[in-house]
C-alpha cells in the first residue's frame, strides 16, 4: 500500500466497501434464510454466516493490499500487525440470530495503531456509513455531521446492554449521566455511532467491547465532527469502554461518567 496518502486511503476504503458489500450478501442469504448458532468460549453466538463473510472479506482485502494484515472477530490475526484491516463480520450476531435488524459488518484500516479509514455496512437496513482520514464521514453516500447539541439537558443519550453496564465499574457513573439527558435510548451495537455520527443523538455510551466492535466507528464519528474516547477519556478501541460525542457534550459526560 506504501504512503497513505489521501488517494491511498481512499483505495483502501473502496476495497473494505466492496468486502463489506460481498459479507453482506452472505449474511443476508443466512438472515433470510436458515443457520445454526453455537456458542464461543465467551459465551456469545456465531453462525456460518459470521465465519463465510468473514473468509469473504479477508478474501478480497488480501488480494486487494497482500502486505497489510488483518484482524478478525472469528479467525484471528494473520499478517503484519503495524498496518491491518480489522473486521467483525457482524456485528450485532444476538440481534442476528433473533432476526431484529440491527447489524452490521464493520472493517477499519488501522495503521501504526490509529484508525484511518472505516467502514460499517448494514444490508438488512440499506445503510452504509464510510469515513477516512482527513475526507469526512458519509451515510450511503452523503455527508454527515455531529449535531450542535451543546447541552446535556435535551441531548440523546444512547446505550447498550443495561445488565453489562451495570456489572461494570462506572454504573454510578451511567447513572448521573441517565439523570443529566433529555431522552434515553438502548440500540446497541453499531448504530450508536452512526446515530452520533449524523445528528441524530449526541451520546453513545458502552462497555464489554473488543477493537473489531469499535475500530471503524471512531473514524466516522471523529470525521463527523465528534469526539471518541473511552470512559477514561484516552482515544484508544483497546480498553472495552467506549465513548461517542458531538464533541460539544464529551467533557461534560465523562466528568459525570467518572466523579
Amino acid at each position: 500500500m506504501g504512503e497513505l496518502t489521501p488517494a491511498a486511503l481512499d483505495r483502501a476504503l473502496a476495497a473494505a466497501v466492496d468486502a463489506a458489500r460481498a459479507a453482506g450478501q452472505i449474511a443476508l442469504g443466512y438472515y433470510h434464510g436458515g443457520f445454526e448458532v453455537t456458542i464461543k468460549p465467551d459465551l456469545t453466538p456465531v453462525t456460518q454466516a459470521d465465519r463465510e463473510a468473514e473468509q469473504a472479506i479477508v478474501g478480497i482485502l488480501q488480494q486487494a493490499f497482500p502486505d497489510v494484515g488483518v484482524l478478525g472477530e472469528e479467525f484471528g490475526a494473520q499478517g503484519p500487525v503495524q498496518r491491518r484491516f480489522i473486521i467483525d463480520p457482524i456485528d450485532g450476531t444476538k440481534n442476528f440470530v433473533r432476526r431484529i435488524p440491527i447489524w452490521a459488518t464493520l472493517i477499519a484500516l488501522e495503521d501504526d495503531g490509529e484508525i484511518v479509514a472505516g467502514v460499517i455496512s448494514n444490508p438488512a437496513a440499506g445503510e452504509m456509513y464510510t469515513a477516512r482520514r482527513g475526507g469526512g464521514a458519509r451515510r450511503n453516500g452523503e455527508p454527515v455531521r455531529v449535531s450542535d447539541v451543546s447541552d446535556l439537558g435535551p441531548a440523546y443519550l444512547i446505550h447498550a446492554g443495561l445488565n453489562i453496564l451495570r456489572k461494570g465499574k462506572n454504573w454510578e457513573g451511567f447513572l448521573r449521566l441517565v439523570d443529566a439527558t433529555g431522552r434515553q435510548r438502548g440500540f446497541g451495537d453499531y448504530v450508536g455511532y452512526g446515530l452520533v455520527a449524523d445528528g441524530r443523538a449526541e451520546i453513545y455510551a458502552e462497555a464489554d467491547l473488543k477493537p473489531w466492535d469499535l475500530a471503524p466507528c471512531k473514524i466516522i464519528v471523529e470525521e463527523a465532527g465528534g469526539r471518541f474516547t473511552d470512559w477514561d477519556g484516552r482515544p484508544t478501541i483497546y480498553t472495552g469502554t467506549a465513548l461517542a460525542t458531538n464533541g460539544r457534550l464529551h467533557a461534560a459526560a465523562l466528568a459525570l461518567l467518572r466523579a
